[in-house]
């Protein structure tokens, strides 16, 4: 069982930046590819990015490619998502996600949202024009 608790929402003008966090309970997190999703209301959830149990591997969605940044602890349960040059098509909650494969690179399968396990509760990001 994994519980999964983010934290870094907030409101930031467009240009800005904003790191998100999700902690991780349980010792099993390094064996978890770990995963950030959004959605809007209204709108299916959208995958944002991923990463493998060892970190050695990422997934970026195209639209956030080069601006944000995924990475994660071990030692210390934690997953980030950094995000810059942030845009008001940005706005969302955002989720963290488990997934129990120790893959050696993100899978396209760790883009789906049906493929995780546990979810966080969500954080809102909101970018204002």
């Amino acid at each position: 069982q994994v519980q999964l608790v983010e934290s870094g929402g907030g409101l930031v003008q467009a240009g800005g930046s904003l790191r998100l966090s999700c902690a991780a309970s349980g010792r099993t997190f390094s064996s978890y590819t770990m995963g950030w999703f959004r959605q809007v209301p209204g709108k299916e959830r959208e995958f944002v990015a991923a990463i493998t149990w060892s970190g050695s591997s990422t997934y970026y969605t195209d639209s956030v490619k080069g601006r944000f940044t995924i990475s994660r602890d071990n030692a210390k349960n934690m997953l980030y998502l950094q995000m810059n040059s942030l845009k008001p098509e940005d706005t969302a909650v955002y989720y963290c996600a488990a997934r129990n494969s120790r893959e050696s690179r993100v899978l396209v399968s760790s883009t789906l949202g049906n493929q995780y396990d546990y979810w966080g509760q969500g954080t809102q990001i909101t970018v204002s024009s």
